[in-house]
């Protein structure tokens, strides 16, 4: 999992909580809104954090340079207004499900850059959008389903 410019330190806590217990790597793309060392942070992540070790980069060019470099995992751009729905996507094992900062989500560049890439989460019309920690959460357990269900049928 991936969080774009995190600004809420209890959400950051959250979703290191749930790459512990999925095995799914956290990285962190700055800037972030917080120190790592946060009480609200670690109290979030409760002793999960030694299961976690986020790999942390200054910025998305970091992030590129980094991480994607050489990678086989695609990138699944999470955004309340994806035309192409979560549920619908194809994951595979070292995918990057990436998800943007809490009240102005990824920034528009990265979106237009991968628009084949963006995915959202159903919602009712008329709401804006769900909580990052909770967004994370159903992303990556529809994401494990599919990479479980595929090594099932090989």
């Amino acid at each position: 999992m991936v969080l774009v410019s995190p600004q809420i330190p209890p959400n950051t806590g959250n979703v290191a909580r749930t790459c512990a217990v999925t095995g799914s790597r956290l990285h962190l793309v700055g800037p972030l809104a917080f120190d790592l060392g946060d009480s609200a942070l670690r109290r979030a992540g409760l002793d999960y954090w030694r299961d976690v070790a986020p790999e942390v980069y200054h910025d998305w060019p970091d992030f590129e340079a980094r991480a994607l470099r050489g990678a086989a995992g695609k990138l699944h751009l999470f955004t309340a207004r994806a035309g192409h729905s979560a549920f619908d996507a194809d994951y595979a094992p070292g995918d990057f499900l990436v998800f943007g900062q809490e009240e102005l989500g990824l920034p528009p560049a990265l979106l237009a850059a991968w628009p084949e890439r963006c995915r959202a989460l159903p919602m009712r019309v008329g709401q804006r959008s769900l909580n990052l920690a909770v967004a994370a959460g159903i992303a990556v357990y529809e994401a494990i389903r599919v990479v479980t269900r595929y090594n099932r049928a090989r």
